[in-house]
């Protein structure tokens, strides 16, 4: 039991640290908001392509390449969001505040918390597994995301413009890159493959500090009912249903913390800057982006010490 607890605390300590530090930056005044605007983007743009193309390249495609994994990761996103948006579509008349509560609860922060969750349980060398998720569910989180706030815009959904903007994120070209490049053999040379290692490895530590340091409480009276009914499904319902379907289905280890990596972390930072963008009620994806994160440090823990504990990885 108590070597459960530590795997489990070990997990998701080195997570909250990092954004901690983040924290400390934002209250000493360190960096400045557009400061870290510009951070955020370079990260995004550059650092997150490195570490797709160097996760995948140093990969062995024989381990890290799970089809079934991806089609439950996948099947269950848009699941979610099905029945998510057939809830909220009953509970909530206001059409600016059902787009962030339908994409609160489908979208994870997967990327930036679910990755090195898996990493700080297994290792680094069990990384290419939910590395390689990322080309399944990241396209999808975009597509869900912008179809469900264009909806309740009004709006008419562009699928041309919506699988363009998928295919130029930095994520998916830097996937696309590395498995070009491993399934030529393409040797890179060790000068170049070093730096690139590098950048890889300071992706996870960089993007946390920027997330502690981005976060922003704000006012959370006029929409509480709706705050507290996201926050509550995305980090205990959602969890529980895909988990608990996952454990029947018979995935065990490493493939089960990357599902907890995709259901059970907080709500996306990316649902915030669309909300902002497409005119939906952004002070609400903001404190949902927020008070899910505060609170996904017991949740998460509690997920991993409970699986851990019934024996499922």
């Amino acid at each position: 039991m108590l070597s459960n607890f530590f795997v489990a605390l070990g997990g998701v300590i080195p997570l909250f640290c990092l954004m901690a530090v983040g924290v400390f930056v934002k209250h000493s005044k360190l960096l400045t908001e557009e400061e870290l605007l510009h951070m955020n983007r370079m990260v995004f743009r550059v650092f997150f392509f490195f570490m797709m193309f160097y996760n995948i390249y140093i990969s062995d495609p024989g381990t890290a390449f799970q089809p079934a994994l991806m089609l439950f990761g996948m099947g269950g996103v848009l699941l979610v969001a099905l029945v998510f948006t057939g809830i909220v579509c009953r509970i909530e008349q206001d059409n600016a505040r059902r787009g962030p509560m339908i994409q609160a609860i489908f979208r994870t922060n997967y990327v930036l918390m679910g990755i090195p969750l898996v990493g700080n349980i297994f290792g680094d060398a069990a990384i290419a597994v939910p590395t390689l998720m990322i080309a399944a569910i990241v396209p999808l989180y975009n597509v869900l995301g912008v179809l469900v706030l264009e909806t309740f815009r009004g709006r008419s959904f562009d699928l041309i413009p919506i699988l363009r903007s998928v295919l130029m994120n930095p994520m998916i070209l830097g996937a696309i890159a590395g498995a070009f490049c491993r399934l030529v053999e393409l040797p890179i040379p060790a000068p170049v493959l070093k730096p690139v290692a590098q950048i890889a490895a300071a992706t996870t530590p960089v993007a946390l500090i920027i997330l502690g340091a981005s976060f922003h409480g704000g006012s959370y009276q006029a929409h509480l009912r709706q705050l507290v009914f996201c926050v509550t499904s995305r980090l205990l319902i959602v969890p529980a249903l895909m988990l608990g379907t996952a454990i029947a289905l018979g995935f065990r280890d490493v493939e089960l913390v990357t599902l907890i990596a995709v259901f059970a972390t907080p709500c996306a930072v990316a649902g915030f800057a669309m909300a902002q963008q497409m005119q939906a009620d952004a002070d609400l994806a903001g404190n949902c982006v927020v008070y899910s994160s505060a609170l996904s440090c017991f949740t998460i823990f509690g997920w991993v010490f409970l699986l851990k504990t019934l024996e499922f990885f």
